[in-house]
C-alpha cells in the first residue's frame, strides 16, 4: 500500500499521517428513494443549514441533480473548508468550496472535557455515532449561514448548483464517518482520540491514586445472630436486629449521567430521552440533598423556560432548535416565544 494518498488532480501528494487533511475518492451516484443524501442526524443537520441558507431553490435542485449524477470528483477536507473539483456544462470542471468557521480552542477543550467524562459518548465516538447532547457543547453542527459557498464558474448564486453538489456530496461522507466534521471544525481523528486518551489515563490515575473512603459496616453474621440471640431470650416473634444498622449510604457529590441513546428511526427521540433522564436524576439528587424538588413548584411553561434556558446555544445549534421546537409545541407556543422568555 503506498503510504501517501493522492490529492485531486493527481500531481501532488500528501502523507497519510497528516491528521489535518482528508482526501476521499470520488462518490459514486447515490441517494435514497426519497431523495435524501443523508440518513444520520448530523448529516441531515448539515443537509439543512445549506437549505436554510440557500437564495435559489432551483440552484438547490440542480445542485442535487449534480451530486446524484456523480459530477463531484474527489473531495478534500481540511480545517474550515471542503474542497472538489465539479464537471459542469464545460469541459474544464469548476473548483467549488464549502468554508465554515474553525472551532476555537476552549470549545475544543470543553467538548472533549465533557465527552472523556462520559465512557458512553467516547464508545459512541469509536462507534461512528454522535450523541446531540455532546455534539450541543461546543456547537459542532452547522447552523443558518454558517456555511459559506464559493466556486470558480461565472454564476454568482448563493449557492451556485457546484458548490450545492459538494455541499450534498460532503453530507455522505459525514454520514459514514462523524470524525470528517470535526477535522471540518478544526481537529483531525488522531489528535481527538490523543487527547480523549490522555484526559482517560490522567482520571485513571487519580482514582488509582485516592483512597476510598472505608464505609461503616455490620457484618451480616453478627447482626443476625444478635436478633436471633433476642428473639430467643424473650420468647418473643420475629424482631428487628439487635445490632445498630450502619447510617445510609451519603449523597454522591453529583447527579449519575444516563447511557448515551442510539438513534433509531423508529424509537424516540434520543436528545429526549438523555434530557428526561439527565433531569429525573437531578431532580432526585436535589431532592436526597435539600428533602426538596426545585420543580415542583413551577407551571409547565416556566419549566419548558428553565429547560430550555439550561442548554447552551440560545436555539441557534440543530440540537437545541429541536429541542425549542418541541417544547413550544407542547405547550401550544412557538419557539420565538420560548426564546423570548429564555432571554428575559
Amino acid at each position: 500500500m503506498s503510504p501517501h494518498r493522492t490529492r485531486p488532480g493527481g500531481s501532488r501528494r500528501v502523507p497519510l499521517h497528516d491528521d489535518h487533511r482528508r482526501t476521499f475518492p470520488q462518490l459514486a451516484p447515490a441517494q435514497d428513494a426519497e431523495g435524501r443524501f443523508a440518513a444520520t442526524w448530523w448529516g441531515n443537520a448539515w443537509v439543512r443549514a445549506l437549505e436554510d441558507t440557500a437564495l435559489d431553490p432551483a440552484r438547490l435542485a440542480r445542485g442535487r441533480a449534480y451530486a446524484a449524477g456523480g459530477h463531484v470528483d474527489a473531495i478534500t477536507v481540511t480545517p474550515g473548508r471542503v474542497v472538489a473539483y465539479v464537471h459542469g456544462s464545460r469541459p474544464r470542471p469548476y473548483r467549488a468550496e464549502i468554508r465554515l468557521r474553525v472551532l476555537r480552542d476552549d470549545d475544543w477543550e470543553r467538548f472533549l472535557d465533557v465527552a472523556a467524562a462520559r465512557p458512553d459518548h467516547i464508545a459512541a465516538l469509536l462507534d461512528k455515532d454522535v450523541p446531540q447532547a455532546l455534539a450541543a457543547v461546543a456547537d459542532l453542527l452547522p447552523g443558518r449561514g454558517d456555511l459559506i459557498p464559493d466556486c470558480s464558474c461565472p454564476d454568482h448564486g448563493y449557492p451556485c448548483k457546484h458548490a450545492a453538489a459538494l455541499c450534498y456530496q460532503a453530507a455522505r461522507l459525514l454520514d459514514e464517518d462523524p470524525f470528517v466534521l470535526f477535522l471540518m471544525r478544526g481537529r483531525g481523528e488522531q489528535e481527538i482520540l490523543a487527547a480523549l486518551s490522555h484526559r482517560n489515563a490522567t482520571r485513571a490515575a487519580a482514582e488509582t491514586s485516592a483512597e476510598p473512603p472505608r464505609m461503616p459496616t455490620v457484618p451480616a453474621r453478627e447482626a443476625l445472630a444478635a436478633a436471633s440471640g433476642a428473639v430467643a431470650a424473650s420468647g418473643a416473634g420475629p424482631g428487628g436486629p439487635a445490632l445498630a444498622l450502619p447510617p445510609p449510604l451519603p449523597v454522591p457529590e453529583h447527579p449519575g449521567r444516563p447511557p448515551a441513546y442510539p438513534e433509531d428511526p423508529e424509537g424516540p427521540d434520543p436528545l429526549a430521552l438523555e434530557l428526561l433522564a439527565t433531569e429525573a436524576a437531578a431532580r432526585a439528587h436535589a431532592f436526597l440533598t435539600t428533602g426538596r424538588d426545585p420543580v415542583a413548584a413551577l407551571t409547565p411553561w416556566q419549566d419548558a423556560v428553565r429547560l430550555a434556558a439550561a442548554h447552551p446555544g440560545s436555539g441557534l445549534t440543530a440540537a437545541t432548535r429541536a429541542l425549542y421546537r418541541d417544547l413550544a409545541a407542547a405547550l401550544d407556543r412557538t419557539p420565538a416565544d420560548l426564546a423570548r422568555a429564555v432571554a428575559a
